[in-house]
């Protein structure tokens, strides 16, 4: 029985994102490697080990979180077993995310040497992308006149607007039109017709990060927060930042406030009123 191949199959006809199917199947492909039993054979005092066992390893809490869920969508909709799992989701902690300063980016962008990985990046920080969001990018989707596009089927599954810098536009459309690039071609091509390897873009951005100085680790994911975050301080509403984000649920949004720097609040203290 091919668990993996019915796992992808069943997250497809879900409407599940191919993330969320590659997710699955890593968790799932891990846990079989370490039961050792045929997939009708598993049970939950099974799934219950392997779970403590990640927790005794001091695995994160948002990656027990995602075991949990792969290894439940094993048993109940590729298995068939109806059975209870009593295991309670592991608390995440609330951690603030971490961004970058306006400065830091400026510097991190002048970093990167080769044109078409600057203007990736570039794209990436001022549309607010996801890493699969940006390596996912079609021709098609790019309205350089109207200076929007559209990520398709992004997290969730959903379609959202994203905004084009003006000061990207027309390299944006150089690139384009230089490679030749229209209707359901990648924005940035990999090898062989397919999308650019993630592996990319998260080698570009860490040794600009190292080039440009900024004394600490940065991801690709960093760029987003960082261009929440500066949205908020250059004083955007936090419903337009909610919907540039793509967040479903606005509480999500919200952290963003408290990362944003003082200088957007208006409001003095009273202390500073006394006499």
């Amino acid at each position: 029985m091919d668990v993996l191949y019915l796992i992808e199959q069943e997250t497809k006809r879900r409407g599940y994102s191919p993330r969320t199917a590659e997710t699955y199947c890593g968790c799932v492909r891990k846990f079989m490697r370490w039961v050792r039993k045929e997939p009708r054979k598993v049970t939950r005092r099974d799934i219950q080990g392997y779970i403590d066992r990640l927790v005794s390893r001091n695995a994160a809490g948002s990656t027990v979180n995602v075991y949990v869920n792969a290894l439940r969508f094993l048993m109940e909709e590729i298995l068939g077993k109806r059975i209870l799992l009593r295991i309670r989701y592991s608390k995440v902690p609330k951690r603030l995310p971490a961004v970058l300063s306006k400065d830091e980016v400026k510097r991190l962008i002048a970093a990167v040497e080769n044109p078409r990985h600057r203007l990736m990046i570039e794209l990436m920080y001022s549309a607010g992308l996801r890493l699969n969001e940006l390596t996912h990018l079609r021709a098609k989707d790019i309205l350089i006149d109207d200076k929007v596009g559209w990520v398709r089927r992004g997290k969730g599954g959903k379609d959202r607007m994203f905004i084009i810098a003006d000061k990207i536009k027309e390299r944006l459309k150089e690139h384009i039109s230089a490679g030749r690039l229209c209707g359901d071609s990648w924005v940035f091509p990999g090898r062989k017709g397919r999308p650019l390897s993630i592996r990319v873009p998260q080698e570009i951005v860490k040794s600009a990060a190292k080039r440009a100085g900024l004394g600490r680790e940065v991801h690709c994911h960093t760029l987003r927060h960082s261009f929440a975050t500066h949205l908020i301080e250059d004083g955007n509403n936090i419903m337009s930042v909610q919907h540039l984000l793509g967040h479903s649920d606005i509480d999500t949004t919200m952290v963003y406030i408290h990362v944003a720097r003082p200088r957007m609040i208006d409001a003095k203290s009273p202390y500073d009123s006394f006499s």
